[in-house]
């Protein structure tokens, strides 16, 4: 099996933006991770699980969580290959989150293919989420590059990671069942930052620096940058829902307002908006009907809520992006780190 450092060195130049690092290696590094599937001791078992979610994994997006994570080792002088079962487990974490998120949401569609749930069915896609999550610590565990010391804090920081993105999931989940419309910017900013942050930006590259031999500011500068960042990620994630073009549509366009997810824009349009009421209709009826959602967009348009929501990233963004120029040292990786936050903000643009 080829490793990071093989096809980094099979490069011949060094990506100089965010968007050609994943153009690069997304799909290289997806088969390094999903190596770390296993077979089953029964065919069976691979038809019912294995071979199920090593598909849907295969289909597995641009892979940003691993290679930022092998992007901070690098930026702190470290061995790119002792992140590699580090970043296969953010990577399955992922996958798990996805797959059981889908189930919880009533969702349709994933990466412009039908949800796990709806084609192998919900008692089996629920099996193949606890799977993933199964292979998170294990995968890193059974790593013979990493010494125990480092295997006990990746493990450590895994399983607080875990338990941030289930609290988080818990908010958004609740509030959806109990019809809250009482949510303000600050507790979606909460919400928010557990569910996505920690494990879409704070983690991976906290556990990049950890295993790449950084200093205690280096990993903790890291961890600050991607806690912004993996904020404004979300922000922009639900922006593209709504108004987005080409990569919303796979991602089942504007399904959170059928969903009726509390979302910055949202929550903004309902202390902001004088069509609140009619907002909260829209939000509590599962509304697929696209005239009745672009209604929904256009409340939100009108109280300044898209813009808000917008500001809001660009301005976590910029003022992250200061603050580690100023605590890690220059190199091309600290230039690939940069670039991601300029690339979470400006994906609709």
């Amino acid at each position: 099996m080829e490793t990071i450092n093989d096809i980094i060195a099979l490069t011949e130049q060094s990506p100089t933006s965010f968007e050609e690092y994943l153009s690069c290696y997304a799909s290289k590094i997806g088969d390094i991770l999903n190596a770390y599937i296993p077979s089953g001791s029964h065919p069976d078992m691979d038809r019912y699980l294995y071979d199920s979610l090593k598909r849907y994994s295969e289909n597995g997006g641009k892979r940003h969580r691993p290679l930022i994570c092998f992007a901070a080792c690098r930026a702190v002088g470290g061995n790119m290959e002792l992140a590699t079962s580090a970043a296969a487990a953010i990577e399955h974490f992922h996958t798990a989150a996805l797959i059981h998120d889908d189930i919880a949401d009533e969702a349709e569609l994933r990466r412009g293919e039908p949800c796990l749930h709806l084609t192998e069915g919900i008692g089996l896609a629920i099996n193949m989420g606890d799977l993933a999550l199964s292979l998170v610590n294990g995968t890193v565990i059974n790593d013979p590059l990493l010494s125990d010391a480092v295997k006990v804090r990746v493990v450590s920081e895994l399983i607080e990671m875990t338990r941030r993105t289930i609290e988080g999931q818990a908010l958004d989940i609740g509030w959806a069942r109990d019809g809250r419309y009482d949510i303000t910017p600050e507790d979606y900013l909460v919400m928010a930052t557990h569910k996505t942050a920690h494990y879409s930006g704070a983690v991976p590259l906290a556990i990049g620096a950890i295993v790449g031999g950084g200093t205690e500011q280096q990993i903790e500068a890291l961890r600050s940058y991607g806690l912004d960042t993996g904020l404004a990620f979300q922000i922009q994630d639900d922006l593209l829902n709504l108004i987005g073009s080409e990569e919303s549509t796979k991602k089942d366009f504007r399904s959170d307002i059928t969903e009726g997810k509390r979302t910055l824009m949202v929550v903004h349009a309902l202390q902001n908006s004088p069509k609140r009421e009619r907002l909260i209709e829209i939000l509590s009826s599962k509304e697929k009907d696209p005239a009745v959602l672009a209604e929904a967009v256009d409340i939100m348009v009108e109280s300044g809520s898209i813009e808000y929501a917008r500001t809001y990233a660009e301005n976590l963004t910029s003022i992250a992006k200061n603050r580690l120029v100023d605590l890690v040292e220059p190199s091309d990786s600290l230039k690939l780190l940069i670039s991601m936050a300029d690339w979470f903000v400006n994906r609709l643009k």
